[in-house]
Protein backbone atom coordinates (compact mmCIF):
# COMPACT_ATOMS: atom_id res chain seq x y z
CA UNK A 1 0.00 0.00 0.00
CA UNK A 2 1.37 3.28 -1.03
CA UNK A 3 1.86 6.21 1.55
CA UNK A 4 0.18 8.39 -0.99
CA UNK A 5 -3.73 8.06 -0.62
CA UNK A 6 -6.70 10.49 -0.34
CA UNK A 7 -6.94 8.97 3.44
CA UNK A 8 -3.14 8.97 4.35
CA UNK A 9 -3.55 12.17 3.34
CA UNK A 10 -6.17 13.65 5.60
CA UNK A 11 -4.69 12.40 8.01
CA UNK A 12 -1.34 13.49 7.39
CA UNK A 13 -3.24 16.77 7.29
CA UNK A 14 -4.15 16.51 10.64
CA UNK A 15 -0.74 16.00 11.86
CA UNK A 16 0.30 19.54 10.68
CA UNK A 17 -2.57 21.04 12.54
CA UNK A 18 -1.45 19.83 15.81
CA UNK A 19 1.86 22.34 16.18
CA UNK A 20 -0.54 25.81 14.87
CA UNK A 21 -3.36 23.98 17.35
CA UNK A 22 -0.85 24.13 20.49
CA UNK A 23 0.47 27.31 19.59
CA UNK A 24 -2.91 28.99 19.50
CA UNK A 25 -3.59 27.40 23.10
CA UNK A 26 -0.54 28.97 24.27
CA UNK A 27 -1.03 31.78 22.98
CA UNK A 28 -4.78 31.84 23.74
CA UNK A 29 -5.89 32.64 20.64
CA UNK A 30 -8.73 30.65 21.10
CA UNK A 31 -11.06 30.75 17.81
CA UNK A 32 -8.14 29.56 15.77
CA UNK A 33 -7.62 26.93 18.30
CA UNK A 34 -10.86 25.73 18.25
CA UNK A 35 -11.35 25.83 14.17
CA UNK A 36 -7.96 23.50 14.40
CA UNK A 37 -9.57 21.24 17.18
CA UNK A 38 -12.50 20.89 14.68
CA UNK A 39 -10.58 20.41 11.80
CA UNK A 40 -9.00 17.67 13.88
CA UNK A 41 -12.19 15.87 14.92
CA UNK A 42 -13.65 15.80 11.49
CA UNK A 43 -10.84 14.75 9.75
CA UNK A 44 -10.32 11.88 12.11
CA UNK A 45 -14.04 10.98 11.11
CA UNK A 46 -13.71 11.17 7.22
CA UNK A 47 -10.07 9.83 6.83
CA UNK A 48 -11.51 6.51 7.83
CA UNK A 49 -14.35 6.79 5.63
CA UNK A 50 -12.54 7.25 2.81
CA UNK A 51 -10.36 4.63 3.22
CA UNK A 52 -12.81 2.30 3.22
CA UNK A 53 -14.79 3.88 0.55
CA UNK A 54 -12.03 3.74 -1.79
CA UNK A 55 -10.21 0.41 -0.75
CA UNK A 56 -7.27 2.24 0.67
CA UNK A 57 -7.49 0.56 3.98
CA UNK A 58 -4.08 -0.47 5.27
CA UNK A 59 -2.07 -1.00 8.45
CA UNK A 60 0.17 2.20 7.40
CA UNK A 61 -3.38 3.70 7.23
CA UNK A 62 -4.46 2.69 10.25
CA UNK A 63 -0.86 3.52 12.43
CA UNK A 64 -0.93 7.35 10.59
CA UNK A 65 -4.35 7.96 11.48
CA UNK A 66 -3.77 7.08 15.38
CA UNK A 67 -0.12 9.53 15.19
CA UNK A 68 -1.99 12.10 14.11
CA UNK A 69 -4.43 11.73 16.96
CA UNK A 70 -1.69 10.96 19.64
CA UNK A 71 0.60 13.88 18.85
CA UNK A 72 -2.63 16.01 18.15
CA UNK A 73 -3.54 15.58 21.74
CA UNK A 74 -0.31 15.67 22.81
CA UNK A 75 0.44 18.55 21.89
CA UNK A 76 -3.09 20.24 22.59
CA UNK A 77 -3.18 18.73 26.26
CA UNK A 78 0.76 19.92 26.49
CA UNK A 79 -0.13 23.16 25.84
CA UNK A 80 -3.21 23.32 27.95
CA UNK A 81 -0.93 21.82 30.50
CA UNK A 82 1.54 24.84 30.41
CA UNK A 83 -1.66 27.11 30.87
CA UNK A 84 -2.07 25.03 33.98
CA UNK A 85 -5.52 24.25 32.89
CA UNK A 86 -4.74 20.35 32.95
CA UNK A 87 -2.51 17.97 35.04
CA UNK A 88 1.49 18.06 33.35
CA UNK A 89 2.10 14.38 33.66
CA UNK A 90 -0.78 13.91 31.21
CA UNK A 91 0.94 14.88 27.81
CA UNK A 92 3.83 13.01 28.79
CA UNK A 93 1.80 9.77 29.71
CA UNK A 94 -0.01 9.92 26.50
CA UNK A 95 3.09 10.23 24.53
CA UNK A 96 4.53 6.88 26.25
CA UNK A 97 1.54 5.38 26.03
CA UNK A 98 1.01 5.42 22.51
CA UNK A 99 4.78 4.57 21.63
CA UNK A 100 4.36 1.59 23.54
CA UNK A 101 0.75 0.91 21.98
CA UNK A 102 3.20 1.31 18.95
CA UNK A 103 5.53 -1.44 19.55
CA UNK A 104 3.25 -3.73 20.92
CA UNK A 105 1.59 -3.90 18.66
CA UNK A 106 4.56 -4.54 16.30
CA UNK A 107 2.96 -1.88 13.81
CA UNK A 108 5.98 -0.94 12.99
CA UNK A 109 6.56 -4.20 11.60
CA UNK A 110 3.58 -3.36 9.29
CA UNK A 111 1.51 -5.52 11.45
CA UNK A 112 -2.23 -3.73 12.35
CA UNK A 113 -2.62 -1.73 15.91
CA UNK A 114 -4.35 -3.41 18.65
CA UNK A 115 -5.96 -1.48 20.91
CA UNK A 116 -7.33 -2.51 24.32
CA UNK A 117 -10.78 -1.34 25.58
CA UNK A 118 -9.10 0.99 28.26
CA UNK A 119 -6.94 2.21 25.35
CA UNK A 120 -9.53 3.04 23.07
CA UNK A 121 -11.65 4.95 25.80
CA UNK A 122 -8.76 6.86 26.55
CA UNK A 123 -7.85 8.39 23.35
CA UNK A 124 -11.72 9.11 22.96
CA UNK A 125 -11.48 11.29 26.21
CA UNK A 126 -8.42 12.60 25.78
CA UNK A 127 -9.65 14.43 22.85
CA UNK A 128 -12.99 14.91 24.77
CA UNK A 129 -10.61 16.84 27.13
CA UNK A 130 -9.16 18.73 24.77
CA UNK A 131 -12.29 19.76 23.25
CA UNK A 132 -14.02 20.73 26.75
CA UNK A 133 -11.13 22.41 27.85
CA UNK A 134 -11.09 24.54 24.69
CA UNK A 135 -14.29 25.31 25.12
CA UNK A 136 -14.19 26.21 28.77
CA UNK A 137 -11.60 28.84 27.34
CA UNK A 138 -13.54 29.64 24.24
CA UNK A 139 -16.65 30.52 26.24
CA UNK A 140 -14.95 31.85 29.54
CA UNK A 141 -17.06 29.84 31.35
CA UNK A 142 -15.07 29.56 34.98
CA UNK A 143 -16.94 27.25 36.86
CA UNK A 144 -15.29 23.92 34.68
CA UNK A 145 -11.89 24.49 35.63
CA UNK A 146 -11.49 22.05 38.83
CA UNK A 147 -13.65 19.63 36.56
CA UNK A 148 -11.72 19.45 33.92
CA UNK A 149 -8.76 19.18 36.66
CA UNK A 150 -9.98 16.25 38.09
CA UNK A 151 -10.80 14.56 34.71
CA UNK A 152 -7.34 14.78 33.61
CA UNK A 153 -5.97 13.56 36.25
CA UNK A 154 -8.68 10.55 36.35
CA UNK A 155 -7.13 10.53 32.51
CA UNK A 156 -3.68 10.22 34.07
CA UNK A 157 -4.62 7.07 36.37
CA UNK A 158 -6.52 5.44 33.40
CA UNK A 159 -3.17 5.81 30.99
CA UNK A 160 -1.09 4.67 33.76
CA UNK A 161 -3.56 1.64 34.15
CA UNK A 162 -3.82 0.87 30.70
CA UNK A 163 0.12 0.96 30.27
CA UNK A 164 0.77 -1.52 33.56
CA UNK A 165 -2.18 -3.54 31.34
CA UNK A 166 -0.88 -3.64 28.22
CA UNK A 167 3.08 -4.20 29.76
CA UNK A 168 1.72 -7.57 31.53
CA UNK A 169 -0.28 -8.85 28.66
CA UNK A 170 2.72 -8.63 26.52
CA UNK A 171 5.08 -10.17 29.78
CA UNK A 172 2.33 -12.73 30.15
CA UNK A 173 2.10 -13.98 26.56
CA UNK A 174 6.34 -14.24 26.21
CA UNK A 175 6.07 -16.71 29.23
CA UNK A 176 3.63 -19.01 27.24
CA UNK A 177 5.36 -18.87 24.16
CA UNK A 178 8.73 -19.85 25.66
Amino acid sequence: MSWFSWANLVSISRLGAAIPCAYAVVEGVWVIAAALFIYAVCSDFIDGYIARKLGEVSALGGLLDHTSDACFVTLSLAAFAYRGLIPAPLPLLIAAAFVQYVLDSRALAGRTLRASVLGRSNGICYFVLTGLTLLSQLTEIPWPATWLLAAGWLLVVTTVISMLDRAWALFTSRLSND
